[in-house]
């Protein structure tokens, strides 16, 4: 499904540079409302450091991002959270002390309860509206079939299932953006199947869009739309897997390489 009601990310010239090595080089792209969009690239490609200037986590040297025609450079992960914009890891940040439940809890907005002055002035207020985040997260824990670890600390599930946590997380937030960091690594056979069965119905069925970097050619060829490939911080070619499989420089770059 590609929504052609125009870009949610606009990415324009985009460079970042450490030193005098530049891990990013004028590097421009859009994702449109309703796709899935693969980065896709060698060791060294850029595919990280464009995240973490897109997600807020580094400013970039050169360039600009915008959201939905906002122009957010250099806005902090948490402003970019509240405008829409989430993003998952490699290696999953979940709350290993808190219950799985408790961890989608706390990714929701607007928690009036986090405010000493809504607890002592509006007390019905600030419970109606955590007895909504439960409902949600509950909710959203039979959406992902975790239903049966909603009490178990996040600590302690697989690494598949944190994979899924994650991706719940977002839901949470109701995201308007969510950028996937690898969505398939360490992950079983079984699970990545699932995650990739959540990714499509989230995209099909509830209009999430997304932007992801996966080492998976079959996840990639299953989930996304189109595909940019990187290589040494810029952008070697955007289009189908049709498109990367047939080009004897993304051959040379990436299939020949290894991995990010």
């Amino acid at each position: 499904m590609t929504n052609k009601s125009g870009p949610i990310l606009d990415v324009r010239n985009l460079g970042k540079a450490y030193g005098g090595v530049r891990a990013v080089n004028n590097i421009s792209f859009q994702v449109n409302k309703g796709e899935i969009v693969g980065i896709i690239g060698p060791n060294g490609a850029g595919k990280t450091t464009t995240f973490n200037i897109i997600a807020g986590a580094e400013r970039p040297s050169a360039g600009e991002v915008f959201l939905e025609g906002v122009n957010v450079t250099g806005r902090s992960t948490e402003q970019l959270y509240q405008l829409g914009l989430a993003r998952t890891f490699q290696l999953s940040h979940e709350y290993p002390k808190m219950t799985t439940l408790e961890n989608l809890m706390v990714a929701s907005k607007s928690q009036y309860g986090e405010n000493i002055f809504m607890n002592w002035l509006y007390p019905k207020l600030v419970h109606e509206r955590e007895a909504e985040v439960v409902q949600k997260a509950g909710e959203t824990l039979e959406f992902l079939g975790l239903e049966h670890v909603a009490h178990q600390l996040a600590g302690n599930l697989s690494g598949g299932q944190k994979k899924l946590l994650e991706l719940g997380r977002t839901m949470m937030a109701d995201a308007q953006l969510i950028l996937l960091d690898e969505p398939g690594a360490g992950v079983n056979p079984t699970l990545m199947q699932k995650i990739g069965d959540m990714i499509t119905d989230l995209n099909e069925n509830c209009g999430f869009t997304f932007c992801l970097i996966e080492h998976d050619m079959e996840l990639i060829e299953r989930l996304c739309h189109r595909i940019i490939v990187l290589a040494e911080g810029q952008i070697l070619l955007e289009g189908s897997m049709k498109d990367v499989r047939n080009d004897p420089h993304v051959v040379d770059a990436y299939f020949g390489s290894s991995g990010e």
